[in-house]
């Protein structure tokens, strides 16, 4: 059987999900903007690392019970929301520091996460976000073939997990250049602020969802 078509068709779609405005994209844009490039592509290898989560799960069959219990999938959807809304109240408590007035400051010295804390940020934000467990059943049970080997399936996944840590990579790599950093840095802390709303606004959405 010629994998191939199927193949296009799971990237064409997962592209098309992980490059739509959503939790993910608020953090690594928040991420970028306020900390170091190395701490952006760390946050993008935890975003990959949840894909690939859930991939697994789906595999083994994990993600069905999950979407079946109700009980089960509303505990995972307020952790998910809690979350969020934790990583916005964090950012909106973020004080103003006085060498971001300086342009230089950007070239100085950059905010950084240390690498486990930016992976975990990364990972947890996309691992406990209910509508991903959704959509990755969807894709499983009526995207991907039944008769479809674990092993192509798994393959399938491991290329999601790349292309996600390949999109925001470069969205990181986008946000994180000097000139743009220099435009903000002036309103730094406004900007983590917009994001924290941006990030609890998101969380009570998720929190709402049905």
């Amino acid at each position: 059987m010629n994998y191939l078509p199927e193949l296009l068709t799971v990237t064409a779609i997962h592209l098309l999900a992980v490059m739509s405005p959503g939790p993910d994209f608020a953090l690594i844009s928040r991420n970028s903007l306020m900390y170091s490039l190395r701490t952006s592509i760390y946050t993008a290898v935890g975003l990959g690392l949840g894909i690939l989560t859930h991939v697994l799960y789906s595999l083994i069959g994990i993600g069905l019970i999950i979407a079946q219990s109700i009980l089960l999938f509303t505990t995972i959807k307020w952790i998910g929301a809690f979350y969020l809304i934790y990583i916005g109240y964090k950012s909106l408590r973020t004080k103003k520091n006085p060498e971001t007035e300086n342009n230089l400051a950007i070239e100085k010295k950059e905010k950084e996460l240390s690498p486990w804390r930016a992976v975990r940020l990364g990972y947890l934000t996309n691992v406990l976000n209910p509508k991903a467990t959704l959509f990755f059943l969807s894709l499983f049970t009526q995207v991907i073939h039944q008769t479809t080997p674990h092993s192509i399936q798994l393959l399938y996944g491991i290329e999601m997990s790349v292309m996600t840590f390949v999109w925001f990579s470069s969205v990181a790599m986008i946000l994180s250049h000097r000139a743009i950093k220099q435009k903000f840095s002036s309103v730094q802390h406004y900007v983590e602020r917009g994001f924290g709303v941006i990030l609890i606004g998101l969380g009570i959405k998720v929190a709402v969802s049905r």
